[in-house]
């Protein structure tokens, strides 16, 4: 439209129409129903419609901008409530289905990674390392408290003196300013009136002390007071006496005072896993000298089963399973851990060296089922405890690339060290494989298939170097039993070198292995040859070592083994079943 200088139109006009699309934008923008372009959006009159011109300008015009009548919806404002075909709606009931349900996936999947992150401070914490509950560290010490009137300045007969609580004057900054300019100082002033609190209160305590010095109030005080420290300095006395005579006791192997003492070190171990359902009960065999642990492992499903959740195409929110090895694995180590812990534990309170060995059982208990299943033994002497880091050095739980928190179970520092103790774990938990029991701890007297390997090692050593036969070298040995070599002196009951064999069957003994032993005599340039066993001899062997060629062997059958235990250690050893 033109203008005259006047402001009033001179009744021409000129029209400039947006970029070909421009309107389409907009409407989509907001929403609007978009309809075809017009037909004289390209700057050329519609066939049937007035041109660009003096008429066509005309504002009041039917149809025109200014038409309220008019009721061309093409031309009519585009209205934003009007939903977009091409734009998804919100309103739309699937749409907004499909929402909660991506939602509700993401709540499933921050809650399975809850899980993952208590397991991995669960791993953390079990890997750290245990104080040791031995005797020194549980001595308790008196320290006398005070008679609160005896308290700092309790001693002093004057009365306090208010130069000795008065602030330093603040140094003037003009020394010809006088006095009066220094006591308008507000730090100072501050400062001056705390110092007269205080002098009242320690001048009023003085003479409250002055005041009750002599009553019979105060003399009561005092001595309710000195009753009370008595009291308890006699109960750390007393306590203390009563920790010497269990050391006394546990220096002389007792059983009560063994068990007691690693049953303290143990609950201390789970301090740092409290809430880890995880105790561990020991049991002391005197005859050889070993703790029998039993350690109850935690429940299977602590360790997540799941990755996340995932939404499907239609809407279904499906779980994400964890592929079944890297479950087990991490049980086995959060199981290693437990197991190295209870172990450092055991052998860390063993100051004064009674034990010879442990013997540690991890059995998963479950709801419903009677016999619990043992997924973790381990049979370790004294030797093998002292050679091994129980603990991962420093870092005890580290990331590794691309894994998270997790770790393949031929890389976890525990289980190789566990296995390092030729420790017996369950390939796979989740499918109840179960391990046997290096040894059992129910029985209060043990047969001979009771004790483990270790044990029964150790039994024989003791018996046979108590004989007289020294030098004892362990050449091999298994579950079933073992082969060694000693020497003893001149004088002794076993003089000369000798070859060992033994074992623990309920079999009878061979002419085989008779030979198999005088063989080994003659490779070993041995003088005598020895074949214990806690079963028996068949009479075709007994017949064999009465005769000359034979008569360098000797044998020991089950009830000799047990007279033996009661001869030279004074304990029983049951009959083997």
């Amino acid at each position: 439209m033109q203008y005259s200088a006047d402001g009033q139109s001179d009744g021409t006009a000129t029209v400039q129409f947006p970029q070909p699309g421009f309107l389409a934008s907009v409407f989509r923008d907001l929403g609007a129903d978009q309809g075809p372009e017009p037909e004289g959006a390209a700057g050329r009159p519609a066939p049937g419609r007035p041109c660009a011109g003096p008429a066509g300008d005309d504002q009041s015009a039917p149809g025109g901008p200014s038409d309220p009548n008019s009721a061309d919806p093409k031309s009519a404002a585009p209205n934003p409530t009007e939903s977009n075909p091409t734009e998804p709606n919100p309103d739309d009931p699937a749409i907004a289905a499909h929402a909660r349900a991506a939602a509700l996936t993401h709540h499933r999947t921050l809650t399975v990674q809850a899980e993952h992150d208590r397991l991995a401070d669960l791993l953390r914490r079990a890997a750290l390392p245990v104080s040791a509950m031995d005797f020194e560290s549980q001595l308790r010490h008196y320290e006398p408290r005070p008679y609160p009137a005896d308290g700092p300045g309790a001693d002093e007969g004057s009365e306090p003196r208010w130069e000795d609580f008065a602030p330093a004057e603040p140094a003037a900054a003009d020394p010809e300013g006088g006095a009066s300019r220094r006591l308008l100082d507000s730090g100072y002033q501050r400062e001056l009136a705390q110092a007269r609190l205080t002098h009242q209160r320690a001048l009023r305590e003085w003479r409250t002390r002055r005041a009750e010095a002599g009553s019979p109030a105060a003399d009561e005080s005092r001595r309710a007071h000195e009753a009370a420290e008595e009291a308890r300095a006699r109960a750390v006395r007393e306590y203390n006496d009563s920790l010497e005579e269990c050391r006394r006791a546990y220096r002389l192997a007792e059983p009560a005072a063994v068990e007691s003492l690693l049953e303290r070190a143990l609950a201390a171990a789970e301090t740092a896993t409290q809430d880890l359902s995880a105790p561990c009960r020991a049991v002391f065999r005197p005859l050889t000298r070993t703790a029998v642990l039993d350690l109850d492992l935690p429940p299977l499903d602590l360790v997540p089963s799941l990755t996340g959740y995932r939404l499907a195409p239609d809407g279904d929110i499906v779980p994400v399973p964890r592929p079944p090895a890297d479950r087990a694995t991490d049980y086995l180590r959060l199981v290693a851990r437990l197991a190295l812990r209870s172990l450092q534990a055991a052998d860390a309170v063993d100051t004064d060296e009674i034990l010879a060995g442990v013997v540690l059982n991890g059995w998963l208990r479950e709801p419903g089922v009677v016999e619990p299943l043992c997924l973790l033994s381990v049979d370790a002497d004294r030797d093998a405890l002292a050679r091994t880091r129980l603990l991962p050095p420093e870092t005890p739980y580290e990331d590794h690339d691309d894994e998270g928190v997790y770790a393949d179970a031929e890389q976890d520092e525990a289980l190789v060290r566990l296995r390092q103790l030729g420790a017996a774990v369950t390939p796979d938990p989740y499918a109840r494989t179960v391990v046997r029991p290096a040894a059992q701890a129910g029985a209060t007297v043990p047969a001979a298939p009771d004790l483990s390997a270790n044990e029964f090692a150790q039994l024989v050593r003791d018996l046979l170097t108590r004989g007289g036969l020294a030098e004892w070298s362990v050449r091999l040995r298994g579950p079933a039993g073992l082969v060694a070599t000693g020497e003893g002196s001149p004088g002794s009951a076993l003089p000369g070198r000798w070859v060992v064999w033994a074992s623990r069957d309920s079999a009878s003994v061979g002419v085989e292995q008779i030979e198999t032993l005088a063989e080994a005599v003659r490779e070993e340039s041995a003088d005598r040859g020895l074949r214990l066993t806690t079963g028996r001899f068949a009479d075709e062997a007994l017949d064999l070592t009465a005769e000359e060629s034979h008569r360098h062997i000797h044998l020991i059958d089950g009830d000799g083994v047990r007279e033996l235990a009661r001869t030279h250690l004074g304990l029983p050893l049951a009959a083997g079943r």
